[in-house]
Order: structure tokens, then C-alpha cells, then sequence
């Protein structure tokens, strides 16, 4: 049996200077070009684009900069009335909602955002559109072909070729049949010729579901990105990086859709207690089960933020804490804590091992993880409820 030594250690979070992501020799992690390990660490801010002014999306900005965000995810085409309310300015992002005709002027706002974004040392995981508008299954919402999703990337991937971004194609919703796949391997390819291959491109499914059951063979997928989603409490999402990290050609992947901080339970599922609400312990605890189980990073959310709401907005899925506020909350302070202690050590040499802890709950909100590096020269293990165990 041997002793463990735990260790409390300060730090800081330094900008690192923007440089172009790709995938690491070792195909787990991602990597800045000059080889410089890159932990995602992300925040979800989906209608950043769409409604915050610059003042706002700086406050914003700066403050996920500060606390050591390195991804901020945003969608272009707003999931909540992206293509009929205007922006701040007034303005919509398309011209009678077609996506081969962008309003310049809705654009500019967005390059702002994304500059500002990259100054600050973040990068931007940008979503081209929301999933609906090129679901079949959406009603009347569905704006883009095959033909018009292709216009479309090469526009984004031209414009923003020399911007420190990742592409994240989908937006919840998952492949129902050829026509959907047809338009999302249309504006990857679109994307693919604008930027000349020069960013990372993933796939954001619906939850609980992974883009590897999708697009794993697809040449544009660089890494993978799983939902564990917001049914219950002590989902075990550290299984979806289990899962992807067995496949061949092998990819990274990470939960790009957790439990949100303060978002109700299950609220997808009938006769749920609206009032039984995700806390700073369910981020906390899904943020360290994925890592833990091999992810190459991951991304917090709150229920206010992502829909960036205010007393002047309609609230979505409850949420009553104003976005300016709910920055300050603790979900958000304690991410930090995760980046660091993996930068502490060299993460890209860890391999999750279950077999190094001989005893210790191994199922419910209790169950332990664990990895070892590969020369291993240190081990990392994870007791969600401080629940005793002993190692080999």
C-alpha cells in the first residue's frame, strides 16, 4: 500500500500567445503549433454573439479571461431567435434568412467579439449555427441545403481564417438521416476550403449523445465532443471518454455540454422537480470525472449565461439570476483549480487505469477515478464525496 501525498499549491494563469491548435503526436490532446500542451477549458455563452453589446461582452470576457477559461463557445445563428431578433446594433445576421447572403454589418459585431477574444488570450469555439436550422425535424426552421451550408462555411472559414478558433459544427441536434448528414459534411467541407484546413473542426451533438456516433470516420472531425447532458445528478460522464477513447483512428474528445450550474435537474423529462437545481458540486464533480476518464479538457456552464439573461429577457428553463451576476458564482471560480492541476504536471502522458485503486466506491455519485502517466512517475485520483480508498 502506498501513502499519498497531498499537495496545495498556488498559481497563475498566464496568456499564452495565439497560435493555431491541432491535434497532439500522440492523438489524446490538443497542442499549440509549436507543440505547447493546450488544456480546453471552456465556458458556454451561446447567445454571446447574438445579445450582449461590446461593453457586455467585454465585462464577459475578461472575466472568463481572469478566471482561466481558455475556450468561450458561441453560436453564430442564435438558437433563441437568432434569425428574427436583431443583435444589440439592431442588426440579423442573414438577409431573409438565407445563409448565402450574411449581413456584413452583423458580422463586424462578431469579428469584434472574436478579437477581443483572442487579445485576451481565449479562444473562440464557434458554432456556425444552432442545430435546428438544419434539422428536417424542426418544423418550419430549417434554412440550410447542401448547397447553401457549403457558401456558408467557406464564408466563415475565409473570414476567420487568421483567428484563433475551433469550429464546432451541430449545435444539439444529432443525424436523423442523409439529408442532415449531407449538410453538415457541406459546410465542414465549406469551412475546410475557406480556412485552408488551419482550424480544428468537432461536432456538438445532442444529449446524452456523441458526435463520435456520427462523424468518428469522417477526415473533418479532429476531435470528438460528447453531451453528457443535464438528466440527473451523479451522471457518470466520464464513460462517454471511455467510450471514444477505445475507437480507432483515435481522437481526442471532451464534454462539451455538462450539468450546468444551477439548471434544473432533468427539466426534459416529465413530472421532474423543477426546483432540484444543478450546483457548483455537479460541475465540479463532471469536470474532474471526464479529465480523469481521458478527456482532453472541458467545458463548464451555467443556466443564466448560455442564454445570457437579464431582467429584460424572457427567462429560459428558470433562470432568475442575472448573467453579470452569475459570472460570480462558484461553479465558475473552482474551473480554474481543474486547468491548474493538470498543467501542474505533464496531463498529455496520463492514461486513465482503474486498477490502480484496490478498494473504494466504484458506482453512484461516489465512485472513484483514477490515471497514471505513462512513465509512471505520478498518478492522479478523484474521490468526489471525500470517500476513503487505498491504491496498489
Amino acid at each position: 500500500m502506498r501513502t499519498l501525498t497531498l499537495l496545495l499549491f498556488s498559481f497563475s494563469l498566464n496568456v499564452i500567445s495565439s497560435q493555431t491548435l491541432r491535434v497532439s503526436d500522440n492523438h489524446r490532446y490538443l497542442v499549440r503549433s509549436d507543440g505547447t500542451p493546450f488544456f480546453y477549458l471552456g465556458d458556454t455563452a451561446w447567445e454571446l454573439f447574438h445579445r450582449l453589446d461590446p461593453e457586455e461582452s467585454e465585462k464577459y470576457l475578461r472575466d472568463r479571461a481572469d478566471k482561466g477559461f481558455t475556450v468561450i463557445q458561441s453560436v453564430i445563428l442564435a438558437q433563441l431567435g437568432g434569425l428574427t431578433d436583431p443583435n444589440t446594433n439592431g442588426d440579423l445576421p442573414l438577409h431573409n434568412q438565407d445563409p448565402a447572403k450574411p449581413n456584413e454589418a452583423y458580422f463586424q459585431h462578431v469579428d469584434k467579439i472574436i478579437d477581443l477574444a483572442n487579445e485576451l488570450g481565449l479562444v473562440m469555439g464557434v458554432l456556425p449555427t444552432w442545430g435546428s436550422y438544419w434539422s428536417t425535424t424542426n418544423g418550419d426552421e430549417k434554412i440550410f441545403t447542401e448547397e447553401n451550408a457549403r457558401i456558408f462555411g467557406e464564408f466563415l472559414g475565409n473570414r476567420y481564417r487568421e483567428k484563433d478558433i475551433i469550429w464546432i459544427l451541430g449545435g444539439d441536434e444529432n443525424i436523423n438521416n442523409n439529408e442532415e448528414r449531407e449538410i453538415v459534411e457541406a459546410m465542414a467541407g465549406g469551412i475546410r476550403s475557406g480556412d485552408g484546413g488551419k482550424h480544428l473542426i468537432t461536432f456538438h451533438p445532442r444529449g446524452p449523445g456523441m458526435s463520435s456516433d456520427y462523424f468518428h470516420q469522417s477526415a473533418w472531425l479532429d476531435f470528438n465532443m460528447f453531451q453528457s447532458s443535464h438528466g440527473s445528478h451523479d451522471h457518470d460522464n466520464g464513460l462517454y471518454a471511455e467510450h471514444d477513447r477505445q475507437l480507432q483512428p483515435v481522437k481526442p474528445t471532451l464534454d462539451g455540454e455538462p450539468r450546468y450550474e444551477l439548471i434544473p435537474a432533468g427539466f426534459y423529462f416529465n413530472g421532474v422537480n423543477r426546483q432540484d437545481l444543478f450546483t457548483d458540486d455537479d460541475a465540479r464533480q463532471a469536470a474532474y470525472w471526464s479529465v480523469i476518464a481521458g478527456a482532453c479538457g472541458h467545458t463548464y456552464g451555467h443556466n443564466s449565461i448560455w442564454q445570457m439573461w437579464d431582467l429584460d429577457r424572457t427567462a429560459v428553463l428558470g433562470a432568475v439570476i442575472p448573467w453579470h451576476q452569475a459570472i460570480h458564482h462558484p461553479g465558475s471560480f473552482q474551473m480554474k483549480h481543474l486547468r491548474t492541476l493538470f498543467e501542474s504536471r505533464p496531463f498529455f502522458q496520463l492514461t486513465p487505469d482503474q486498477s490502480i485503486v484496490l478498494s473504494g466506491p466504484t458506482e453512484g455519485g461516489a465512485k472513484i477515478r483514477s490515471a497514471i502517466s505513462e512513465d509512471r512517475s505520478f498518478i492522479l485520483i478523484y474521490s468526489p464525496q471525500g470517500a476513503s480508498f487505498t491504491v496498489d
